[in-house]
């Protein structure tokens, strides 16, 4: 029954995921129930049948013993029948193949038992030959969704780190690919420092199939907070969810292997928020963040000196902004504590104008290798004369410190660069950034360099991915129970620029479009209120049956003073020609061509 609503999940719509886990979670706990009341009646039946059994060997003869040999085989096999529905456990000299069952999947793994397990740790390096006796299968080697399942218990005196950075070489000990093994420690409560869970797909590539598009593709409206970020699912298709308020995320990898695809579904949650104020800055130009442009409150593109400068200012005049923010929320928590317990932002201050700052920074290595070429007076220096200093470390501090100033302000940032090493994603920056997520790179040290040492060293291996692993990264999210490999939901650009355009919406009709959206709607309507002048005026002449008419004649069809109407036509761009020729007569108005230039320019 677990089984089955778990399957369900994967494929269940958005509004019905949460009734389907609560159902899952009352399964578990009814079979876990059922596990301690069959113990108690398992114990009761073999304390009963053992004293009677000692009575009546003590007591009866040759037939007593054997009825009472007869009645423990009786009820050792009811017992040890076990449900034909239930996962069974793989027992030495059985295939995994076997134990699989009739899924229809291929285990591409030669272990036939524990044995055989403890002999690919051995090929591994992970254990030595002579440690052999000392590391055992806890519980035993099982099926687990699309794959099988094994927690090991390592020699006295190893951790599990010591295993897990080696979990390409078990990979190639088991005749599996990277890709389909997860080597962790063991963080659940009762393990110690020694013990590793191993889990194995029976799939080669269990991140294969069609595109998945995300939820947010018909949602009308989302709850950054509460919601957080719909990402996809793992390799045992469960589906996983990004939180990222309180924390950054840093995404790297190489090019073109879904890095703005994940960046955009954590863009696609905010914009349908519209508490959420977003900041755009990407060192190149192009279609991918042009959506944004209609919503965020500052959106900057390129990497040239003058954008590089601007860029500096606004990380300045934000990271001021949100340290008043600070101040307010000082000042609010001395006048009325209730509202913000424990001094942070809840999520009503949030929706009252306190509301998430998301920071997008795209093509990171474009803007530090232009920042490198720009100098600018060194902070603290207000001589005459300064000193001149680099622009890049400048910029890296301002990242940083926007990431460490703002946390507990709502202040969020999403840092996207494809070119991890250890000049285009610095260690100021990586180190800030709690979460981060890190597609395919092309060695350890590149993984290492996005992702975290820690990271790769307990296992986390983006370099271990493939050429068919598009769409598919590792996530770090600084939980104890470490990193996931995941494959991300996918939003198209044509998607992308209908949520964005429904975002948009939503801050009109809340007040909450801002900054440089709110300008830019400004100017849209300007721009459509002189589109709708200058046709009514081209519309006079045509009635009139002619190409030129005067101002009066304008003002009079319009209902409108002439010289508030000559006004409006000037601002809509309209440049009005000394004379014009109107029944023979050379007079002062407009003519078609001049109307039909400001159109066009508009």
């Amino acid at each position: 029954m677990i089984a089955t609503v778990r399957q369900e999940l994967r494929d269940a719509p958005a509004d019905k995921k949460g009734e389907l886990k609560q159902l899952k979670k009352d399964l578990r706990a009814e079979y876990r129930q059922h596990r301690l009341t069959h113990l108690g009646l398992t114990g009761a039946w073999t304390l009963a049948g053992g004293t009677g059994l000692v009575v009546g060997t003590l007591t009866g003869g040759l037939m007593v013993d054997l009825a009472a040999a007869l009645g423990v085989y009786v009820v050792g096999l009811c017992h040890g029948a076990g449900d034909e529905s239930a996962p069974q456990a793989i027992e030495a000299g059985q295939t995994i193949e076997a134990a699989a069952g009739d899924s229809g999947d291929t285990v591409r793994s030669e272990v036939r038992g524990e044995q055989d397990l403890i002999t690919a740790l051995v090929k591994a390096k992970i254990i030595t030959e002579a440690q052999r006796d000392e590391t055992r299968i806890v519980g035993q080697i099982r099926p687990d969704g699309p794959g099988w399942t094994a927690t090991i218990e390592l020699p006295e005196g190893m951790e599990a780190v010591e295993a897990t950075s080696k979990a390409g070489k078990l990979a190639g000990a088991l005749r599996v690919k990277r890709q389909q093994i997860e080597l962790k420690a063991d963080t659940s409560e009762g393990a110690h420092e020694g013990l590793v869970t191993l889990w194995v797909a029976n799939d080669a590539n269990p991140f294969g199939g069609g595109k998945v598009y995300s939820d947010l593709l018909k949602a009308d409206s989302w709850d950054f907070w509460r919601d957080g970020i719909p990402l996809g699912a793992d390799a045992r298709h469960d589906r996983q969810t990004l939180r990222l308020i309180w924390s950054s995320i840093l995404i790297g990898g190489l090019q073109d292997y879904g890095k703005s695809y994940l960046a955009r579904l954590i863009a696609a949650a905010a914009a349908l928020d519209s508490t959420v104020r977003i900041i755009v800055i990407t060192g190149k130009a192009g279609p991918d963040w042009a959506p944004l442009k209609g919503i965020a409150h500052r959106w900057i593109s390129g990497s040239d000196p003058d954008t590089i400068r601007s860029v500096l200012d606004l990380m300045s005049s934000t990271t001021a902004e949100m340290q008043e923010r600070g101040r307010e929320l000082d000042r609010l928590f001395e006048q009325d504590p209730q509202r913000c317990p424990e001094g942070k932002i809840t999520p009503e201050l949030a929706a009252d104008g306190m509301g998430p700052v998301l920071l997008i920074v795209d093509e990171l290595q474009e803007l530090l290798d232009g920042a490198a070429l720009v100098k600018v007076a060194a902070e603290g220096d207000d001589s005459d004369n300064p000193r001149m200093v680099s622009a890049q470390p400048i910029l890296v501090d301002y990242f940083a410190r926007f990431v460490r100033v703002t946390r507990f302000l709502l202040g969020m940032g999403v840092f996207v660069t494809q070119r991890p090493d250890g000049e285009s994603v610095p260690t100021r920056l990586r180190g800030v950034c709690i979460k981060r997520a890190c597609f395919r790179t092309k060695d350890r040290n590149s993984s290492e360099m996005v992702i975290g040492e820690d990271a790769v060293k307990a296992g986390a291996a983006p370099h271990g991915l493939t050429e068919s692993s598009k769409g598919v990264f590792v996530l770090d999210q600084g939980a104890e129970d470490g990193y996931q490999t995941l494959r991300g939901d996918v939003i198209d650009l044509p998607d992308f620029v209908k949520i964005c355009e429904r975002g948009r919406q939503l801050r009109i009709d809340t007040g909450k479009l801002t900054g440089d959206a709110a300008a830019r709607e400004e100017r849209a309507q300007r721009t459509a209120e002189a589109r709708l002048l200058i046709a009514g005026c081209l519309r006079v002449m045509a009635d009139r049956g002619r190409d030129a008419a005067q101002l009066d004649e304008f003002a009079s069809a319009a209902a409108m003073d002439p010289g508030d109407l000559a006004d409006e036509l000037r601002a809509a761009g309209v440049v009005r020609p000394d004379k014009v020729e109107i029944d023979g007569k050379r007079v002062r108005g407009y003519d078609r061509a001049c109307l039909e230039a400001a159109l066009k320019a508009l």
